[in-house]
């Protein structure tokens, strides 16, 4: 579904990505692994658009999403749970999720699309006319999933999903991707949690300053001993 080649990124004269290559097949959820600084926040923002690279190339179902606009990038399917969840804080539950309808991609659905948020977080039902702003962290997460998901996406990129929040919110999130993921949706993502991430992924790879040094399945890096040194202390 999502093929990435040959991919550079420069912030400046800086380079954040070198030679990035990896694919995610439909149905399936890839992670990418790396310590801080690695460039994995870089890839997910060049994917969306939202970064410019200055050589390789994006497909998103054979077609060429190169240098697209994001909003164009979000129109064919792709869509982004950003770092830091990002939730309008002054908008309540519902105006931050009907932002997220406003694709042409998702207006048709945007009412059944609706019921399936509610019905997925019952909390966002309940709390549909309070303020984003005054949510705690772990419903502005799930405020952050359903607002990406009233765009209708086939594939989205999780940045970061549990940071900040408490253990049990974290197997909370991390179920809702799996439960996504089996209800047909691609997923690419970036988790602090390497130990759970590989867990829940048919793919991984690790990104090390801006470079893929290593790939294959979630369970060989799972039991790969560089991996389990490197991000698991073991």
């Amino acid at each position: 579904m999502l093929a990435v080649r040959n991919l550079d990124l420069y912030y400046g004269d800086a380079q954040a990505l070198a030679d990035v290559s990896l694919e995610v097949p439909e149905g399936q959820i890839v992670a990418i692994i790396g310590a801080n600084g690695a460039g994995k926040s870089s890839l997910i923002r060049t994917i969306a658009g939202i970064e410019t690279s200055r050589a390789g190339s994006i497909h998103f179902n054979d077609r060429n999403i190169t240098g697209h606009e994001s909003h164009a990038i979000c129109n064919l399917g792709i869509g982004q749970v950003a770092e830091g969840r990002q939730v309008f804080p002054s908008l309540t539950v519902l105006e931050n999720l009907e932002v997220g309808a406003m694709l042409p991609r998702a207006r048709a659905g945007a009412r059944r699309q609706l019921d399936d948020v509610f019905t997925m977080f019952p909390a966002l039902a309940e709390r549909k006319t309070q303020s984003a702003g005054t949510l705690s962290g772990g419903e502005q997460q799930m405020l952050a999933i359903g607002r990406c998901l009233m765009g209708n996406p086939e594939l989205v990129m999780f940045d970061e999903p549990s940071l900040g929040l408490a253990p049990l919110l974290v197997q909370e999130v991390l179920h809702t991707i799996r439960t996504l993921n089996q209800r047909g949706l691609t997923i690419l993502l970036v988790e602090q949690n390497v130990a759970v991430s590989l867990k829940i992924s048919q793919r991984a790879y690790v990104l090390e300053n801006g470079r893929i040094v290593m790939n294959g399945s979630g369970e060989e890096l799972l039991h790969n001993d560089r991996v389990r040194q490197a991000y698991l202390g073991l």
